[in-house]
């Protein structure tokens, strides 16, 4: 294990324990100055005991990087890692573990090319570790600026890099998708000639979250007729102890799921987990299928499905109705069909 290696793990687990504050950014700056010094230097330094004298690096890093070094040639796993490994393994439920082996894939992440954490390819590789088949790319569109939405020319620019990167990485694939804003009017935040060229479109009100019920109510039922859209990403929005729902009639905007054909999204993210139960019976009731996915914006956060399982499973929802069950080929029928 290189010492980036070992940076980048512990990122992972931190990222996974949706850690934040003091340790997650020591360890970020310790990953950027040791993925800027040469290994050898690193070595050097380590002999030397100087280890401390590069720029963010105290006495827990510096000792990481020891034992990142020596695992090179012992092989064993730095004593850090397994701390942090034990720390921050997400639990999974008897109920939800059911729903867990039968996902084959994740229909809703995001990387750099927005405002995730990873490269494509690190979020890729992470997946096909934890046993994904597939992974859905669904970085934001342009309207989110915050996020780095991303315009026609940086879109068609990701979707030749998601084509060479599938070369590489057969037979996992990465499926070209986005989050796609649901604007003000109901209309979608993408020209349609670059939304049929995509797999898998997810799409999400982020923006006058507090409009009026009538009002938000229509938007949403306009986006999800939409023959584009697949999956309704976090219908209500809502932040929980954070920011409160949207306001929409839950059964005129499940009813149009229901009648299009477009999934409602469990997102596991644990300040997310949207929709809540009450809902969540709602669009059971009008025969909805439904999507679990990580929202991930870091390669830890793919591991937070089980958060979404175990809402599916607290609600009874039929795994057959859980579209990324389905093998890669079969969830692009169903989305070809639409």
């Amino acid at each position: 294990m290189t010492p980036v290696a070992a940076f980048e793990r512990a990122m992972h687990y931190l990222d996974r324990a949706h850690a934040d504050g003091f340790r997650k950014r020591a360890i970020a700056g310790a990953l950027e100055t040791v993925r800027a010094t040469p290994v050898d230097e690193l070595r050097s330094r380590a002999e030397a005991r100087t280890l401390k004298e590069l720029p963010g690096i105290g006495d827990a890093s510096a000792r990481l990087i020891q034992e990142a070094l020596a695992a090179e040639a012992t092989g064993e796993t730095p004593s850090y890692l397994l701390k942090l490994e034990g720390e921050t393994e997400v639990p999974v439920t008897d109920a939800a573990r059911p729903y867990l082996e039968a996902l084959r894939g994740d229909c809703h992440l995001h990387s750099r090319w927005s405002d995730g954490g990873a490269t494509i390819e690190a979020m890729a590789r992470t997946a096909a570790g934890l046993g994904h088949e597939y992974i859905v790319l669904t970085d934001h569109s342009p309207r989110l600026t915050v996020a780095h939405g991303l315009n026609r020319e940086r879109l068609e620019a990701q979707l030749r890099d998601v084509a060479q990167l599938n070369d590489e990485l057969s037979p996992f694939r990465i499926l070209t998708g986005m989050e796609v804003d649901i604007l003000e009017d109901g209309t979608l935040d993408l020209d349609d000639d670059l939304l049929e060229r995509l797999d898998v479109v997810v799409a999400s009100v982020h923006s006058k979250l507090r409009m009026e019920r009538t009002a938000m109510t229509h938007r949403m039922v306009a986006a999800v007729s939409s023959p584009h859209v697949d999956i309704l990403g976090h219908c209500t929005g809502r932040l929980i102890d954070k920011r409160p729902a949207s306001s929409f009639d839950p059964d005129y905007v499940f009813a149009a799921c229901a009648a299009y054909g477009t999934a409602v999204e469990i997102n596991s993210r644990v300040e997310r987990l949207d929709p809540p139960p009450e809902l969540l019976a709602v669009a059971l009731d009008h025969g909805c299928e439904f999507s679990i996915d990580s929202d991930a914006h870091a390669t830890g956060q793919l591991e937070w499905l089980p958060h979404g399982c175990a809402v599916a499973a607290a609600g009874e929802v039929p795994v057959e109705r859980i579209v990324n069950t389905r093998a890669a080929d079969d969830l692009l029928a169903w989305t070809g069909a639409r």
